[in-house]
């Protein structure tokens, strides 16, 4: 799977599985664009490209601000003339808590950096996209998709499971212009969202389950990892994937089977 000559946006770039993605679209030979709020963090993905031999940039963007994602995607195409690969990756797991606790700010904080990010995101980059043709990515979650279980994870859950429609919409939209556009929805993977993650009084809400062998059943109770999801949106960006618009991926090791 190449992509040589193809530039990837890659928001949330900085760590996790928008890092594990840029190092995996950047070996497959595509010049990566590095997005987020974090430039020390976005300094390192770029490094560790350009020390493989790859291509890359920094963009300093918060994917919630239009005027930011508007300059951005400006940015890009400016150095390197042309966008052909969009993940939509930067996202927040924002506040878990009982519906009556979590505020309005906190609610319209997790909408503003997943969904709307989300939205600014495809909606700065789409002119380019229509060019040439591509694809999007979006990351969305096994929360608010399969798994309905993580009582208290309103806000983010409903984020992901509007990143799934907006998609399906989009890749409508987009189709003719040969821009294809999917969803992966990554279960427990091993990464660092888990750090702004903020949980109060869930034990007030939660329903007891119990899976006594773990619950990623392909795994024996392992997590995924980063670099695997990299993989799918490897593919997904690819040619292998031409024919493969709208649709969500789950990458879990059957955990939302097992736990929705």
């Amino acid at each position: 799977m190449q992509l040589d000559n193809k530039v990837a946006f890659i928001t949330g770039a900085g760590s996790g599985i928008g890092k594990a993605a840029a190092l995996a679209l950047a070996k497959a030979g595509a010049r990566v664009a590095a997005l987020g709020r974090t430039p020390d963090e976005l300094q390192k993905t770029v490094d560790a490209i350009k020390h493989a031999g790859g291509e890359a940039m920094v963009v300093q963007a918060d994917v919630s601000k239009p005027a930011d994602m508007e300059r951005a995607a400006a940015e890009v195409v400016e150095a390197w003339d042309r966008i052909d690969i969009v993940f939509a990756n930067a996202g927040i797991n924002g506040v878990w808590a009982p519906i009556e606790e979590l505020t309005p700010e906190e609610w319209q904080k997790t909408i503003d950096i997943n969904l709307t990010g989300t939205f600014l995101t495809i909606k700065y980059t789409a002119p380019y996209l229509k060019r040439r043709g591509g694809a999007v990515i979006v990351t969305a979650s096994v929360n608010g998709t399969r798994i309905f279980s993580n009582t208290g994870a309103t806000a983010y859950s409903s984020t992901k499971a509007a990143q799934v429609a907006m998609s399906k919409m989009l890749a409508l939209e987009l189709a003719p212009q040969k821009v294809r556009v999917n969803v992966i929805c990554p279960g427990a993977i091993e990464t660092e969202i888990d750090d702004n993650t903020e949980q109060r009084d869930l034990d007030k809400v939660r329903i007891p389950a119990e899976f006594p062998e773990g619950s990623q059943p392909l795994t024996g109770g392992k997590p995924g990892t980063a670099a695997q999801v990299g993989d799918l949106v490897l593919f997904l960006a690819s040619d292998a994937a031409s024919h493969i618009t709208g649709t969500e991926i789950w990458i879990d090791g059957a955990e939302s089977l097992l736990r929705g």
